[in-house]
């Protein structure tokens, strides 16, 4: 067996040895000819043949395995490189002027007094991957065009903002605003692509890395989605996300490349920014990131485009008769490669081509200054061009560009190539004089020797300029920018909403069922229901929504090719081109990147979606946060519905599916409205408010989270005169409780109020105490309103005092409060400072388990005995009955022995 050393784990052979030869005869004459052609014309020439051979088999469809890995050159080869459309020299003045106001951003943002820092050697790598794109191929959105959308890699933004100045797009005063956005605004610019922060300008939030590849991915689907149901045409928008190679070691750069592949995406181009470094060192270096993606995406069904080498190495190449070179370029690691970026030509003419005759031979006639600039392919325009208009061209698959670059590219030698160059942020004086004379700039040494180092502007007139503006309008306007289109919908009327506000009589309906029965409701509306994206990762069934099946259908691009193993039954799983539910999957990061896309479309697009994302509670806000402050980030709207929740709901799944403390991680971020509904009706109110703030008149950039369980229960129907506002808010009184002298209060939200209504019952038959029962619908809601609050009585002494809604709504409320609910006491302690008199809390502190509920309930102290237990003790601290009451209550609910529970309701399981 081959060791390690030996063997090479990219390139990798099979073939199908099992099959049959049926004609021996002729299977010899090829191998012969084979034979022949390596004897007479060398392996190189055979290996040519048989890779031409392998070419035409392709186009004339008969399969053949993949290669997973090609050599170390460029796909495109020179003689089939297109026409280069621009004007080279004015492009390379243009992007010279670009990297010069790039790194002077930054390191002007880095000067004493401010310290904000920076990154430059990103950009500086692909600045002609991006100026590539903007001259000729990004497609913006004016005359109502959606246009192409852009991910741009978030290290690149100096860059980003450096060609916006040139187009009069941003001033001095805003690039001296960069990462300085309250105390400059409104001139301040931020760090990173932010639509929240600069909407106007950024689209999509790409610096949390590894969520702009997933992103882009189910992006580049939404489109296709929206085009297949006919809300919006997105035939001519293109997805363009631009990477790092370091980058692509994140989970979700790589983990859905198959989607992408399964349906076809040719709507889709990843740019990988190959500079063979992380932040701290290299990517691979002893071995080669581009020959590694290159075979991870060839694996997954990509069409990949390595851009290598630019046009200086042509010559070498074309003298390669012996695959010598080729060789080289194959078994050079990438370290190596980092190391010949740092030298100088003479240590790249002695260490690469030197050891062997006929590497020296081909270049004997350069000078050491030509061996020095041998460059990188993602530097020079013609053959990125060439790279990119192959990428559009290619039909039936999505397309990856691996392209190499040098990080800190022009720097000069402090930056170029360093494994420090990412942290470096300041240029000296002999570093801008270095990088300005590099780029051919006329600024005087004066300028750079005192104050701070000068920006560069050729002039509003200049050839540049107008070559810049006369691209983009040429190409439908600026790049990035965020336009929101999307008109106020029709909202529905109190029919849709009647339903669930009945309740369900004697049937027991959980309130995932009682939300799924308002959705299809919902659905049925002749104005918005086409506008709803029901998203779940393979838990339709479970959540009861593959009653949509028959009519929503699933979204596949592809249809139903096969007969459904349940066709003959009513429920049936039926997949079409134009279905309006995504079904993405065992994947919450997938269906989260679904979510983002259709919340967003509204601007994307200017057709507004209403996503309704579905999935186990404990699996969202834990797994996939971060894509959910992405989707605040991006200002997306829909709803969010956290099913199974609770620490004690859904015990016989165990510690995995026991969310007890989602609700307090949606606290977390700034744009998610969370509710924990007790009942149908208020999650009946909860969705028209919804869908009110978020799709009608003066709409807000935010989302919904609602907790709803697996729980049956009778729904009670909506009481008359019901406390709508109290709902909204976050609190309003459901039962004040008749019978009892001795008054008390419970709060409790979700699954935990007819804990409480029970605990009312016993409170006031055994032991004389009327105990109001309060709804908590939402104890984030109340907490943001009393810090809203305080934050403006903190700011406007002068001005009469606001009151937290909370502490107005339990004004008078006679008794100590107690809070209940199946989550964690931090959930509910949030209002604590602002309850009026004794407040304590039960909640399902510690670690989820496999039980029945009564058992877990009992365990966690949060059942309806536990609850009269929890407002007893608080009765004796206030000294309103005597403590020895605590110890009969214990022994007579027995509330030491978690078996002696009821064990409630069946289907602890999902």
């Amino acid at each position: 067996m081959a060791s390690g050393s030996d063997r090479n784990p990219i390139i990798i052979g099979g073939l199908p040895s099992q099959v049959p030869d049926f004609d021996p005869e002729e299977t010899q004459e090829w191998l012969d000819s084979l034979d022949a052609a390596v004897d007479q014309r060398g392996r190189e020439r055979a290996r040519y043949l048989m890779l031409r051979l392998i070419e035409r088999a392709r186009e004339k469809r008969v399969a053949v395995p993949e290669m997973r890995s090609t050599d170390y050159v460029n796909t495109i080869a020179t003689k089939d490189e297109p026409f280069f459309p621009g004007d080279e020299e004015i492009e390379r003045k243009i992007l010279n002027a670009t990297r010069w106001n790039a790194a002077v951003m930054v390191s002007r943002a880095q000067r004493p007094g401010i310290g904000v820092g920076g990154h430059i050697a990103t950009f500086a790598s692909s600045a002609s991957l991006y100026d590539v794109g903007f001259n000729h191929f990004f497609r913006g959105k004016d005359g109502g065009d959606s246009g192409d959308q852009v991910f741009f890699q978030g290290h690149a933004s100096p860059g980003i903002y450096a060609r916006a100045f040139l187009l009069d797009r941003l001033s001095e005063a805003h690039l001296d605003g960069f990462r300085q956005e309250k105390s400059k605004a409104p001139h301040g610019l931020s760090s990173y692509p932010h639509p929240r922060l600069m909407p106007d300008f950024w689209e999509f939030p790409t610096v949390s890395m590894g969520l702009g590849p997933i992103s882009a991915i189910y992006q580049a689907r939404m489109n296709r989605y929206m085009h297949a149901r006919g809300i919006a045409d997105t035939s001519r928008s293109h997805v363009w996300a631009f990477l790092g190679d370091g980058e692509m070691d994140e989970p979700e750069s790589l983990g859905q490349l198959s989607i992408a592949a399964r349906e076809g995406l040719d709507n889709l181009t990843f740019v990988v920014n190959c500079n063979l470094q992380r932040l701290d060192g290299p990517v691979r270096g002893n071995g080669k990131i581009i020959q590694e993606l290159e075979s991870v995406f060839r694996g997954a069904g990509w069409n990949v485009i390595k851009l290598v080498w630019d046009r200086s190495w042509d010559p070498l190449l074309a003298q390669d008769r012996d695959g010598v070179l080729v060789n080289k370029l194959n078994t050079t690691p990438d370290g190596q490669f980092q190391t010949y970026a740092t030298e100088t030509g003479a240590y790249i003419r002695e260490n690469f081509f030197g050891g062997d005759h006929r590497l020296r031979a081909m270049v004997e006639d350069m000078t050491d200054d030509q061996i020095l600039h041998l460059g990188r392919g993602g530097h020079d325009h013609p053959k990125v061009y060439a790279a990119y208009k192959a990428a559009l061209e290619h039909q039936g698959q999505p397309t990856v560009i691996l392209a190499q670059t040098i990080k800190g590219w022009t720097l000069g030698p402090n930056f170029e190539g360093r494994n420090a160059t990412h942290q470096m942020k300041k240029l000296t004086v002999a570093d801008l004089k270095g990088f300005r004379d590099r780029l051919k700039l006329p600024i005087p040494d004066s300028e750079l020797e005192s104050g701070l180092p000068p920006y560069y502007h050729p002039g509003k007139d200049s050839p540049e300029i107008q070559y810049m503006h006369d691209r983009r309008r040429e190409l439908g306007g600026y790049l990035p920018k965020r336009v929101n289109r999307a008109k106020p919908l029709a909202l529905p009327g109190d029919k849709a909403y009647a339903a669930v506000r009945k309740g369900s009589g004697t049937q027991q309906v959980a309130t995932t069922m009682a939300f799924v029965r308002l959705l299809k409701d919902l659905l049925r509306d002749k104005e918005i229901g086409k506008r709803f994206v029901p998203i779940a990762p393979d838990e339709y069934r479970t959540f009861g929504m593959d009653s949509l099946f028959p009519s929503a259908k699933i979204y596949n691009p592809l249809g139903q090719t096969y007969e459904s193993v349940d066709r003959d039954l009513l429920l049936s799983y039926k997949e079409s081109p134009t279905g309006q539910m995504l079904h993405d999957g065992i994947t919450e990061s997938g269906c989260t990147a679904s979510l983002v896309a259709a919340g967003s479309a509204y601007a994307t697009h200017g057709e507004h979606l209403i996503p309704v994302y579905v999935f186990y509670s404990m699996f969202g806000f834990q797994r996939t946060g971060d894509q959910f402050w992405q989707m605040a980030d991006q200002m997306a709207r829909g709803f969010v519905l956290g099913a199974t929740a609770g620490r004690t709901t859904l015990t016989g799944e165990g510690t995995q599916h026991a969310d007890g403390h989602s609700q307090l991680l949606a606290s977390t971020n700034p744009a998610c409205v969370a509710y924990d509904p007790a009942y149908g009706y208020e999650i009946a109110h909860i969705v028209r408010d919804g869908l009110r703030r978020m799709y009608g008149e003066d709409s807000e950039d935010v989302f919904y989270y609602l907790t709803v369980y697996n729980e049956p229960i009778v729904q009670p129907a909506e009481p008359e005169n019901v406390d709508v506002e109290g709902i909204l808010k976050g609190l309003y009184r459901l039962s004040e409780g008749g019978a009892g002298s001795i008054p008390a209060q419970v709060l409790a939200s979700g699954v935990a109020v007819p804990w409480a209504l029970e605990a009312q019952k016993i409170l006031a038959e055994e032991w004389d105490v009327r105990a109001a029962v309060w709804s908590a619908t939402s104890w984030n809601e109340l907490r943001r309103d009393a810090v809203d609050a305080e934050e403006h009585n903190l700011l406007h002494p002068e001005e009469e005092q606001r009151v937290p809604y909370v502490t107005r709504k339990l004004a008078g409320a006679e008794g100590p409060l107690l809070a209940v609910s199946d989550w964690m006491r931090s959930v509910p302690d949030q209002i604590a400072r602002w309850v009026p008199g004794t407040y304590q809390s039960l909640g399902g502190d510690g670690f989820g388990f496999a039980d029945t509920r009564g058992a877990a309930r009992r365990f966690f102290h949060i059942d309806a005995q536990s609850i009269v237990l929890g407002v007893l003790t608080e009765l004796a601290k206030e000294g309103k009955i005597d403590r020895s009451v605590l110890k009969q209550a214990i022994d007579r609910y027995q509330l030491l022995d978690v078996a002696a529970a009821d064990p409630g309701t069946a289907g602890g399981d999902a």
